[in-house]
């Protein structure tokens, strides 16, 4: 996905603004397995994905619990560390090999400062992903695992061909037998 595909999506900008913007973005790449972002430090940059998958998770005592998964146009950030300047809560794993756009985080704050629609791209980027948080945290807290995979399903099919079951049932919160069963009953 193209940058200016990802950008418009977030919010449209003035072609300067959009342009100026852009000026501080670098594609990078990297391999299948790479941890992108970490739960030990504080993270600089922000990410949209032009080409890949990736999942973020978080460690308890025994296992990873996967939440989110991003995939082509998605942003991948630490909004821990973009809001507070603090260490995160997630890691973020390349579930492929990626192509990605790298932000800094100075920089779009220091662009912020000087341009009012950049300013307001970034209020809309925030908005958007306290949205998507919450939607979330409410299909997690009031669907059944069977209802949050048919959701999966119909919202994000390549997911279930792109992404490995064990990952799968880790975000629907359940384990990977009972997402076999959950199968088995939607064929």
């Amino acid at each position: 996905m193209k940058i200016d595909q990802i950008l418009d999506k977030i919010y449209l900008l003035p072609e300067a603004s959009k342009l100026t913007l852009k000026a501080y973005v670098a594609e990078v790449v990297h391999a299948k397995g790479h941890i992108l972002l970490r739960t030990d430090r504080i993270e600089t940059s922000l990410y949209f994905i032009k080409k890949g998958i990736v999942r973020a998770y978080a460690r308890s005592a025994d296992n990873e619990i996967t939440f989110w998964f991003g995939k082509e146009g998605d942003t991948v950030i630490s909004m821990k560390s973009y809001v507070t300047n603090q260490k995160g809560y997630e890691e973020i794993e390349l579930l492929e090999n990626c192509e990605l756009y790298e932000l800094k985080t100075k920089n779009l704050q220091q662009l912020f400062d000087k341009d009012i629609y950049i300013a307001n791209w970034g209020r809309k980027f925030a908005e958007q992903e306290l949205v998507k948080t919450e939607e979330r945290l409410i299909s997690r807290q009031f669907r059944t695992a069977k209802e949050r995979y048919k959701e999966l399903l119909k919202d994000h099919p390549d997911l279930i061909q792109r992404v490995q079951l064990g990952h799968i049932a880790s975000y629907l919160g359940i384990t990977p037998v009972s997402l076999s069963r959950i199968r088995a009953e939607l064929k």
